[in-house]
């Protein structure tokens, strides 16, 4: 842990804390969250700056784990989501909403001809290799060691507890970016196998772009056995305006999406060519099922959309050239960043002492290392960060 001198005095977080001990377990709802001895609370954001309960104000580089695109409270996006608020939060029927937001899609992804919405990345990926199952007629998966794809037991890491053996028994997992590795496993299981779900530029692993080269590798061996690749753009589809499946040319059979296409709301969102994605549709006697109280809710697709088309291809391109900026200044520093565009990544010993040197320099950053940037920040929003870096090296 940081040392003492390196956390600022938060008398009401540490209250709240004490508090929240009681009915949560570690004092919070997400284990994502947790940094030693305890975070701080939030109470309001506005563009990239976050205010905690005892009132100071951070860069917030964390964004809800890259979901905030626009930073907090955007006022159109906030606009479309009270509109939608005001006319009914949610219905149990369809609306308008989710055509809208699926044609906008579509228009960006190439392979995704159809999509179905959810409330998490997590939900998501679930139901993406239950289809993958249904179309395929094959029980087990493959993934790559280290990567994060929500909290579902198939894909969670290696020997994390409450996953039971049947389940182990049904995923491989090999490492990342091994050629030889990949290939082995999938002659050895390739008959078994529905799916294999792949990030490109996995955050846990790294937040290093997989070579170009595996990627090709990985589609043309798992066509040449009919297994269903499962692209995971969840943290990487804020790359540009198709993800980062765009940039390498490869097209999976499903993707899946989340974080940004909710305007800073729950949602999740799998999206396929027609043929593998009409398992969904409940006139068919053998239909996949998918449901969700909440699934394909108003007031989140209304946020979404706006977010999406806010988020056109200037507005990329800006941020990924501030991105880009930033983590040549910070390697200059010495730091070991890696990732691409907005999303950056520090490499450090002990994570969660830069969390709380940063914290105490008014920034905000994962307490992985993870950094993202959002729209509302410009090339002096940048400057104080790596300033705020570079001063740690001072101290």
């Amino acid at each position: 842990m940081a040392s003492t001198s390196t956390i600022p005095a938060l008398p009401v977080a540490d209250a709240l804390y004490d508090r929240a001990l009681g009915h949560l377990p570690g004092g919070n709802s997400r284990t994502t969250l947790f940094v030693a001895p305890h975070p701080p609370y939030a109470t309001s954001g506005r563009g990239h700056v976050l205010r905690d309960a005892d009132g100071r104000e951070v860069i917030d580089l964390q964004n809800n784990y890259t979901s905030l695109i626009h930073g907090h409270a955007h006022p159109e996006v906030t606009e479309a989501a009270a509109r939608a608020l005001h006319a009914g939060a949610s219905f149990g029927l369809p609306t308008e909403h989710e055509i809208e937001l699926a044609e906008l899609l579509s228009q960006r992804v190439a392979i995704a001809d159809r999509w179905r919405f959810a409330n998490s990345g997590t939900e998501a990926v679930m139901v993406a290799i239950r289809l993958a199952r249904a179309v395929t007629g094959r029980d087990a998966i493959l993934r790559f060691e280290g990567c994060y794809h929500g909290s579902a037991d198939a894909v969670v890491q290696h020997g994390a507890r409450g996953v039971p053996q049947g389940v182990k028994d049904d995923v491989v997992t090999v490492p990342v970016g091994d050629e030889a590795a990949l290939v082995a496993a999938l002659d050895a299981h390739g008959d078994r196998l529905a799916c294999v779900v792949f990030d490109a530029m996995p955050n846990r692993a790294g937040l290093r772009p997989a070579d170009p080269a595996f990627v090709t590798l990985l589609r043309t061996e798992t066509a040449r056995r009919g297994i269903l690749l499962l692209w995971d753009e969840v943290l990487t589809f804020r790359a540009g305006l198709g993800g980062l499946q765009g940039q390498y040319g490869v097209e999976p059979d499903i993707t899946t999406l989340g974080k940004i296409i909710g305007g800073g709301l729950p949602v999740g969102a799998i999206g396929g060519r027609a043929e593998i994605m009409d398992a969904f549709d409940p006139r068919r006697d053998d239909a996949v099922g998918h449901g969700g109280t909440f699934s394909a809710n108003p007031v989140t697709l209304a946020a979404g959309t706006t977010a999406m088309r806010l988020l056109d291809a200037t507005a990329i391109d800006r941020l990924n050239a501030l991105g880009d900026a930033l983590r040549e200044r910070l390697a200059a520093q010495g730091w070991t960043v890696t990732g691409q565009g907005s999303l950056l990544r520090v490499h450090v010993p002990d994570a969660t002492a830069l969390w709380w040197r940063l914290w105490a320099k008014g920034v905000l950053i994962s307490v992985n290392g993870l950094l993202c940037l959002s729209t509302p920040m410009d090339e002096d929003t940048t400057a104080a960060v790596a300033d705020a870096f570079e001063s740690l090296d001072q101290e």
